[in-house]
């Protein structure tokens, strides 16, 4: 190339990224109030992002992939977990986790009840915000199969289009990361109760004069402890936060054909 062709390369090819990266940044910006949840960025929301600052969460726990990476990503914990757990946890962490069950223990940090709800503001916040999947491989906190490949990134993907294949897969992905709070081992208590076996259990419950709720078959609990969880509180020390469970509705999270899903797959455990 001879020198003028060289410049004229140069110049065409500068301005031709210049404006490509111009028109990314543009409509980057336009897509921003829409991605970010802006309209829910609230005073609670804002108090809750110092209260994280404050008591330095970011020294262990990580959010849209900026922090620490010892402890739980929290960028989807609101969603995961819900409002009536995190307030309970955040008020006493050790009625959950012990050092000695399982070798870790988030410290007290004697948070007021206005800090506890504007934590959770701000975390509800950060659960809404189009991550765009990032990070590729949070940390969560489970007894379970992990919510992706460690290998690839990838979430589980059912082996077939079985409902219980479909079930399983989902069972295990985030959101609604069923696994990072119930575990499939008999007498194994995560967050809400195991669900070995939850198929017949189901069963004796609804039989049970203690029972309150419509279902009628098994099935029908398992759905309706998704739905409306305060339909039956099972008993537990750490499952119910003032009468009502901690677990929270998926009606939101779930499609009607995922509900289907889960409960084609958890009816399998007898």
């Amino acid at each position: 190339m001879t020198k003028r062709q060289t410049r004229l390369f140069f110049v065409t090819g500068t301005t031709i990224f210049s404006l490509v990266f111009v028109g990314m940044t543009i409509d980057s910006h336009r897509q921003f109030p829409t991605l970010t949840n802006e309209q829910a960025l609230t005073v609670p929301v804002v108090e809750g992002k110092q209260v994280w600052h404050r008591k330095n969460c970011i020294n262990c726990h990580t959010v849209l992939g900026e922090g620490a990476y010892y402890a739980p990503d929290l960028t989807k914990i609101a969603l995961q977990r819900g409002d009536a757990y995190l307030g309970s946890f955040l008020k006493d962490p050790a009625r959950y986790y012990s050092e000695e069950r399982n070798r870790r223990l988030m410290p007290n940090l004697n948070l007021s009840d206005e800090e506890i709800t504007n934590a959770i503001a701000f975390l509800t916040w950060i659960s809404h915000i189009d991550n765009q999947n990032w990070p590729p491989r949070p940390i969560i906190v489970s007894g379970t199969p992990q919510a992706v490949d460690v290998a690839t990134g990838q979430q589980p993907q059912a082996a077939s289009s079985d409902p219980i294949a479909l079930g399983g897969a989902l069972f295990r992905r985030s959101p609604p990361a069923c696994f990072s709070c119930h575990s499939l081992q008999k007498d194994v208590t995560l967050v809400g109760p195991s669900l070995a076996g939850i198929d017949t259990r189901a069963a004796t419950t609804i039989a049970s004069p203690d029972y309150k709720g419509t279902a009628k078959t098994p099935e029908d609990y398992i759905r309706e402890a998704m739905l409306n969880p305060s339909a039956y509180v099972v008993p537990g020390a750490t499952f119910s936060a003032g009468g009502r469970s901690i677990m929270p509705p998926f009606d939101q999270v779930l499609k009607t054909n995922e509900v289907d899903e889960l409960v084609a797959y958890l009816a399998t455990f007898k």
